[in-house]
């Protein structure tokens, strides 16, 4: 008999629609039961391609003897925490300071006022590794609830108490100038991996936000450091087993340093986010490798996870079933030599294997290899990779598919359509700028609909329930205004308008401070707000970058000093944390550059405003449009004519405008940094 969760529409908890586990979807309803039936609350939170929280399933909420014992004790809530990002980040604050650590599936035992008193993450069935097993947690639990509630009140109120004293310190006065990035890069210098790219030691994360900033670091100084830091870490992970060198995309980390053995779930931002960055990293350096990894990304994305309604969907799973019909992490993806020989025949299976490091050993499990380039193959012959590519592509297709999470969350969403805009025009692929406008109409259509406030999720072209969080009405602006600069439409800068004028409203506080949730969104026990980014940009940084980009299309003062409180946060942060504010730090690199603004009179895909698009300086705005009718869609084509009856562009910052060109070379030489103060 299926259980509450049947009526949801979050992949996740229809995962668990037909456990034993009489599962409640976070709401009142479940409270109130709790509370009239004198039972603490069970909750439960993970997301839909995450392996543990499918191994914990299978062995305890399956389990009709475990269920059974949840059901009398408890009121058992599932929550997915990408469709609620809020009660995630609330209850996961309070797991990391009792516990040290944190991480999903997430256990936390609540009273019926929604205050945790004890966590943790994964139990296993049995008692091992010094962990409890789920039952003893479970009976300990509930004995400690019917004999000691005084106690249980206790730590519950100590610990809202000590979540409520963590209030934010947000930066002080000022944003982050010369002194603090520099600070910052002499940080991410300290930790970069000579060897092997990246940042720190395993498990090792695509530290995209981290690159981003290296890239406009080196437009805007030229410092070359920075720049080889970024190319690098690029190539050790294009080459690495972390992407896909059969269809493209990135998993979600690698469990060793070399980049070799992934985690295997490929997530959409991750893919979005890393998209933009090659992108980028090809604009700064002409790199083919750049280019090729861009646009292989951008079509996975397109292949593999776009929604019959035009969005993308959230993710793939690691696991799908192997030969024998297990259901195996990177089954879908590891090959054997004999795998290779049975699709390829002896010498091209020996050429496969040496060219993409499959050995008789294997470099994962059960002597199984991930495809990666270890470049110790010598020259190659590129039409028979391309060849053998093809036909182990071709016989991976027939291999049963990972899981596919439907779910279309707005702020990735956002993410995937800056990124396929500007792949899409870098390189000439029409095709890519129209998927992420369909995407982008998707948002409006449902996502915004009748309600006019942004919704975090919608499943199969209807909206969830869920409202936006700061990361959604972020990453929205910033795909708009992306998807503004290459189309040349100036409804996307209006929607991204729309956007960040609630971010105003219901999003802001003192001191220039942002909270994670509105003013008028559900309360919880805290009110979350975090700035630091993890897999995506904060709701913070991505609101901050967002308002400053708007600022400097419109001329609009409130968004500039909305972005310039926002930062304050990174001027405290990036010198000490460098790792996990990268995408404030890449805003404080636009911040510091202007950032500017360019103008184009001219049409929309022109040589003069692809070169404009093409410019480097970092967070630089493109406006392009000719005609009467230009300046009313873009404020800063207002009173830009024609030069000599040739499309011209106008580039200006702080107030100050170059003489405008109708020349390619010399638009190009003004975007290309280093800017000189």
């Amino acid at each position: 008999m299926a259980n509450r969760l049947a009526q949801t529409t979050s992949p996740y908890l229809l995962q668990h629609a037909d456990n034993p586990v009489d599962w409640w979807p976070w709401s009142p309803e479940a409270f109130e039961e709790a509370r009239r039936r004198d039972v603490p609350v069970l909750l439960s939170v993970g997301y839909a391609s995450c392996h543990w929280c499918h191994v914990m399933a299978h062995e305890s909420f399956e389990d009709d003897a475990t269920a059974a014992y949840m059901n009398e004790h408890f009121v058992s809530v599932k929550v997915d925490r990408e469709e609620r990002p809020d009660v995630d980040a609330v209850y996961m604050e309070a797991v990391q300071a009792a516990t040290g650590h944190g991480g999903w599936p997430m256990t936390v035992f609540l009273t019926a006022d929604g205050e945790p008193f004890y966590f943790g993450t994964y139990f296993p069935p049995e008692a091992r590794h010094g962990s409890p097993s789920f039952r003893q947690v479970l009976e300990g639990v509930a004995a400690a609830w019917k004999d000691r509630r005084d106690e249980v009140a206790e730590v519950a109120g100590r610990i809202v108490a000590d979540l409520a004293g963590r209030s934010l310190v947000h930066g002080g006065d000022g944003v982050p100038g010369e002194s603090e990035v520099a600070q910052a890069l002499l940080g991410l210098t300290r930790e970069y991996d000579e060897q092997h790219g990246g940042f720190g030691g395993a498990p090792k994360f695509p530290p995209s936000m981290a690159v981003e900033f290296l890239l406009r670091h080196y437009a805007r100084t030229g410092s070359e450091g920075a720049l080889q830091m970024a190319g690098d870490t690029c190539a050790a992970m294009a080459r690495g087993g972390i992407y896909d060198q059969l269809g493209g995309g990135f998993a979600r980390y690698s469990v060793d340093r070399e980049w070799i053995v992934p985690h295997f779930e490929k997530m959409l931002y991750d893919n979005a986010l890393l998209c933009r960055v090659y992108a980028h990293l090809w604009r700064a350096t002409g790199s083919d490798e750049a280019r090729r990894i861009a646009l292989e990304t951008a079509d996975f994305m397109v292949r593999e996870l776009r929604t019959a309604e035009g969005g993308f969907a959230s993710a793939l799973d690691a696991d799908s079933e192997d030969a024998d019909g297990r259901h195996v992490e990177g089954a879908y993806y590891v090959w054997t030599p004999a795998q290779l020989r049975e699709v390829l025949g002896e010498d091209d299976a020996a050429f496969a294997a040496a060219y993409y490091g499959v050995t008789e050993d294997g470099t994962f499990e059960e002597g199984a290899s991930v495809l990666r380039l270890p470049g110790d193959a010598g020259p190659v012959d590129a039409d028979r990779v391309a060849d053998v590519r093809a036909r182990l592509l071709a016989a991976r297709e027939q291999r049963p598919r990972p899981g596919r999470d439907d779910k279309v969350v707005a702020a990735w969403n956002g993410l995937a359509v800056a990124a396929l805009a500007e792949t899409g025009a870098y390189f000439d692929r029409p095709d890519l700028v129209e998927r992420a406008t369909e995407a982008a109409d998707l948002l409006v259509r449902v996502h915004l609909g009748e309600v006019a406030r942004l919704t975090r999720t919608s499943k199969d072209g209807r909206a969830g329930d869920n409202a936006g969080v700061l990361e959604d009405y972020g990453d929205v602006a910033e795909g708009f205004l992306a998807l503004a600069a290459v189309t040349g439409e100036g409804a996307w800068l209006e929607f991204a308008g729309f956007l960040l004028d609630i971010v105003l409203e219901q999003f802001t506080g003192e001191g220039g401070q942002l909270y994670d949730t509105a003013h008028d969104a559900e309360q919880l026990i805290r009110r979350p707000q975090d700035p630091t980014d993890s897999a995506t940009p904060s709701g913070w940084t991505a609101a901050a970058g967002a308002l400053l980009s708007y600022a400097a299309y419109t001329g609009s003062e409130p968004h500039r000093t909305a972005a310039e409180g926002a930062l304050g946060v990174v001027k405290a942060l990036g010198p000490r944390v460098p790792r996990f504010v990268g995408w404030g730090l890449a805003v404080a690199e636009a911040l510091l550059d202007g950032p500017r603004e360019v103008a184009v009179a001219g049409p929309v895909g022109g040589e003069l405003h692809r070169t404009a698009l093409l410019g480097r300086a970092p967070g630089a705005v493109v406006a392009a449009g000719e005609g009467p009718g230009a300046g009313a869609e873009f404020p800063l084509l207002v009173d830009r004519p024609l030069v000599g009856g040739q499309p011209t562009a106008y580039v200006c910052r702080h107030f100050v405008c170059s003489a405008p060109t109708t020349n390619v070379g010399e638009l190009a030489a003004a975007l290309a940094g280093p800017s000189g103060g």
